[in-house]
């Protein structure tokens, strides 16, 4: 994607909001905010990259993504704004996966004859009896990821399709992660659900229906979704200039120092690194994207929950992307890695997400592998990654390692907020504190509230804060914003159109608006 300058017009001075973070969260919040008042500065860590771990990398004429970004949402506000964003540059994606486990691959979502015919008779009624048994003597108020996956599906499906490749993903015990994870990423989702879907494609028609906004699905069954044309750096590549556009300014190259807040003048004085030495910023209004651990240790006096914030925990990732001298190797825009005798956990092709991201006549494979910051893989040099890779996806099946004519190691820190069992608590404090000590300060976002939320999720956090700041008081507890897309006011559900009717408002960001309700 486009470099972005590690400087953009006059740093420091003082500005009406203050934007920590310019991924999806940070970037939607300014670019909201941009729209009525051009007093807005966004910083960013990375010299470079906007978007966050939603952001583009090139690399010898390829393109790749930091995880796989899937373009759908069931809010009509983020679709729109989305398209507003980015107007001309989707395309429509068929969404198709598989799972590779025990040397065979089963399609995701479920193909039942192709199931059947994998594990065999013997294990499918195996898998059917121990899902009878868990319905028939459920575990009550399951608390870890294993009891929430065994309620669902049975203990033997729960072992073959969810262990391997979870504890791969988290570096933990399945009996160490809440089910709070599991309620929330493939919510509403059973065997008997996963069965009916499964015998209509495998018996009804193969067009995949689009999915409508707005219309109640089960996410983890959605079969096509929307995608830039060349990745998801493009939608916030195009954020980023239209905010400058309107006279806000986003400086990249930019690392938080800290954060005082100053009663007197009821204002936040902040300082900010920088390669040319530090920069100081007053703002009547905070928003911060960054790790919620990160920020709080940068609050000048630091809370009280200083200690909960150094117990959040969270996973880190690196891409391998490889690059190879084949088009059309496979399919699926991803396939999930069960198998123990690899350490890689997913793999990527490039092409399926969009034929502009790589060459003509070329593929482009991204195989993941979740690490701890610091740990052997993390630490691991680049030369032994990509020949890692290149050993595993043979091994796979999926490429022969002579094709693989180069590759690229991209290392991503605190990709996921890690649920264990005590994060709940944690995060509850932290936010009691912030809001009780921390006037104007807004958090935002995956890692800005520790909480594992999709992109689009993550960008209604931001645009609900930002009707917030508009509007002068908390009309909006962010913190609702959950997986379904309801989100509540006083207790009554947010019409479709009502976050855009909020943003329309001609209203001036508030010079020194009240602490939140």
């Amino acid at each position: 994607m486009t470099s972005r300058p590690t400087t953009s017009r006059t740093a420091g001075g003082h500005t009406d909001v203050f934007v920590i973070g310019a991924g999806p969260a940070g970037l939607t919040a300014a670019y909201c905010l941009s729209k009525h008042t051009p007093s807005v500065v966004v910083i960013e860590k990375d010299p470079v990259h906007v978007g966050g771990i939603s952001r583009t990398v090139a690399h010898d004429g390829f393109l790749f993504d930091i995880g796989g970004h899937r373009f759908f949402s069931k809010s009509k506000e983020v679709v729109d704004l989305w398209n507003e964003i980015l107007p001309d540059d989707f395309v429509d994606r068929p969404r198709l996966s598989r799972i590779f486990y025990g040397g065979k691959f089963y399609s995701y979502p479920l193909d039942a004859m192709e199931a059947l015919r994998n594990l065999g008779l013997v294990e499918s009624a195996a898998c059917v009896l121990s899902y009878l048994k868990a319905r028939a003597t459920p575990i009550a108020a399951p608390a870890t990821f294993h009891e929430w996956v065994r309620n669902q599906f049975g203990e033997r499906l729960f072992s073959i399709f969810f262990k391997t490749y979870t504890e791969k993903v988290w570096g933990m015990s399945c009996d160490a992660i809440s089910s709070d994870w599991a309620a929330q990423r493939i919510k509403g989702l059973d065997l008997k659900v996963a069965v009916t879907n499964a015998l209509r494609r495998s018996f009804g028609t193969k067009t995949p229906k689009p999915p409508v906004p707005g219309e109640p699905v089960v996410k983890t069954l959605i079969e096509t979704f929307r995608y830039p044309r060349k990745g998801p750096g493009m939608m916030w590549e195009a954020a980023a200039r239209k905010i400058e556009e309107r006279g806000a300014r986003v400086l990249m190259g930019r690392d938080l120092v800290s954060l005082a807040y100053d009663e007197r003048r009821e204002l936040w004085d902040i300082e900010v690194a920088t390669a040319d030495g530090p920069e100081r910023y007053t703002a009547w209004h905070v928003i911060s994207s960054a790790p919620l651990a990160e920020l709080v240790e940068k609050i000048r006096p630091r809370p009280i929950s200083t200690f909960h914030a150094r117990s959040l925990r969270y996973r880190d990732f690196l891409t391998v992307a490889l690059m190879v001298d084949k088009p059309d190797l496979f399919p699926d825009n991803w396939i999930y890695i069960h198998d123990p005798s690899v350490q890689v956990g997913r793999v990527q092709n490039f092409r399926s997400w969009s034929p502009e991201m790589v060459p003509s006549g070329k593929t482009c494979l991204g195989l993941e592998y979740f690490c701890f910051e610091g740990d052997g893989l993390w630490a691991a040099p680049d030369e032994e990654l990509i020949a890692l890779a290149t050993r595993e996806v043979a091994q796979i099946g999926l490429v022969a390692a002579a094709d693989v004519t180069g590759g690229c190691v991209v290392r991503q820190p605190k990709a996921y907020p890690v649920y264990d069992d005590a994060y709940r608590e944690n995060v509850a404090t932290i936010r009691r504190d912030l809001e009780l000590g921390c006037p104007n300060l807004h958090v935002v976002g995956r890692n800005g509230m520790h909480k594992y939320n999709n992109q689009d999720h993550a960008m209604m956090t931001a645009m609900l804060t930002a009707e917030n700041i508009l509007a002068g008081e908390r009309r909006w507890d962010v913190w609702n914003v959950n997986e379904d897309a309801e989100y509540h006011e006083a207790g009554r559900e947010l019409s479709r159109d009502g976050v855009r009717a909020a943003l329309a408002s001609e209203r001036p960001v508030p010079r020194k608006a009240g602490r939140a309700a």
